[in-house]
């Protein structure tokens, strides 16, 4: 039985790009220009942080909004099998990448939650990337997307056979 890529799949990947590219770029200036200029982020958005400069921040967005969700976005699409981050994975029944994914759904919710709470204010753009971590999650999690990660196909798609067979029988 083939699999083919769920319409949800694309979704997917195209959240988790998007998220990456627009984090490597925000990490990136922040690291250059600590104080924020760049971005027309003022300094004082710290003053209630435990941090006197964006370089902290803007450390942790490359590596943990950027880089990372870039690294699963090419490994959802490739499956790549990667043995560290195999042991990382909760649901072991799924490929890690999968599992990942909805790691960065939530990385993205505890970031955004983070940063509302250290600057005391709350921004339309607050809003609109805690919802961009709750659609990676809600995409991760959709049956067909589900279903494509799955990793013992056999016991997969012996369930879906037996559901079908069942189906079939109730409607007789």
């Amino acid at each position: 039985m083939q699999h083919t890529k769920p319409y949800s799949f694309y979704v997917l990947i195209i959240l988790q790009f998007l998220l990456g590219v627009g984090a490597v770029f925000g990490g990136v200036f922040l690291i250059l220009d600590p104080s924020g200029e760049m971005l027309k982020m003022p300094i004082e958005m710290l003053e209630t942080s435990p941090f006197n400069s964006f370089f902290i921040p803007g450390m942790i967005l490359l590596l943990s909004l950027g880089v990372y969700p870039l690294i699963i976005t090419v490994a959802l699409i490739t499956k790549w099998e990667f043995n560290f981050m195999k042991k990382l994975a909760l649901f072991k029944d799924k490929h890690w990448a999968w599992n990942h994914s909805l790691y960065i759904g939530f990385a993205t919710i505890i970031w955004i939650t983070t940063q509302i709470y250290m600057i005391q204010d709350v921004h339309v753009i607050h809003i609109v990337y805690i919802g961009w971590g709750l659609l990676i999650q809600i995409f991760t999690l959709v049956p067909g997307v589900q279903a494509y990660f799955t990793v013992n196909r056999t016991t997969h798609d012996q369930y879906i056979l037996s559901n079908q067979e069942e189906q079939a029988l109730l409607k007789r």
